[in-house]
């Protein structure tokens, strides 16, 4: 059903489509979900165009995008914001990089380039998930979709991420009904984050998600699922 409304998902660092696996199960009968590859760009720029060229054409949009995919989703908006009729923060800030998460950053990669990559995912788990989550079935989850994305892929998703552009700028200007969520126990982007771009973004709602970390589309779908169906007929 070509006619149905499209909703692009953004993954985040080190994720794939699994990210996205209850959200599409939950609202794909209606909707015609696209998760955009963003393994093959080191530059937001380049992920944005290679999202948007996944559905072609002048097609509508609701753009979802998680963490690194919601620095994609403000380029998304950026170029072009005709086409998205809503939009969805998941975990994610519109801030650049400070020195210090560049510099950690660089640490990874180091560890990474020195032929320890499936090191570098053990070392960032407890900054994904919740501490309810961590050593059971959704932290292997977690650290298998990891090793499908690869070294080759990390690296550049995390060049992309350090020199993305400040967004805050742009918050004033997004019109269409945005969700700006965030788990409750995130540390890499923290609710202060998601509590700034909402009061940015007029049409801003701000959700938290308890017993979540920065994967709450996974570590709670059930809550996340209803969030987006909300903002999908929210006017």
């Amino acid at each position: 059903m070509a006619d149905r409304p499209v909703l692009l998902l953004l993954p985040g660092l080190l994720c794939d489509a699994r990210l996205w696996r209850d959200q599409v199960a939950a609202l794909a009968p209606a909707l015609r979900c696209v998760v955009a590859d963003l393994t093959h760009d080191d530059t937001v720029a380049g992920m944005a165009a290679r999202a948007l060229a996944a559905v072609p054409g002048d097609v509508r949009l609701a753009v979802c995008g998680l963490s690194m995919g919601g620095y994609v989703a403000f380029e998304v908006m950026r170029r072009a914001a005709a086409r998205v009729d809503r939009l969805a923060l998941f975990d994610t800030s519109a801030r650049p990089d400070t020195a210090e998460q560049s510099r950690r950053r660089r640490a990874l990669l180091a560890l990474s380039e020195s032929g320890m990559f499936r090191g570098v995912t053990p070392r960032l788990l407890p900054q994904l998930l919740h501490p309810d989550h961590l050593g059971g079935e959704l932290a292997a989850e977690v650290m298998a979709m990891a090793g499908r994305v690869g070294r080759a892929a990390f690296h550049r998703q995390q060049r992309a991420i350090m020199h993305r552009p400040d967004s805050r700028p742009d918050l004033p200007g997004i019109a269409v009904p945005t969700l700006v969520a965030v788990g409750e126990g995130d540390v890499l982007t923290p609710p202060h984050l998601a509590e700034e771009m909402a009061g940015l973004i007029p049409r801003a709602r701000l959700a938290r998600i308890a017993g979540a970390g920065h994967l709450p589309v996974m570590e709670k779908p059930a809550e996340a699922n209803a969030l987006l169906a909300e903002w999908l007929v929210a006017g």
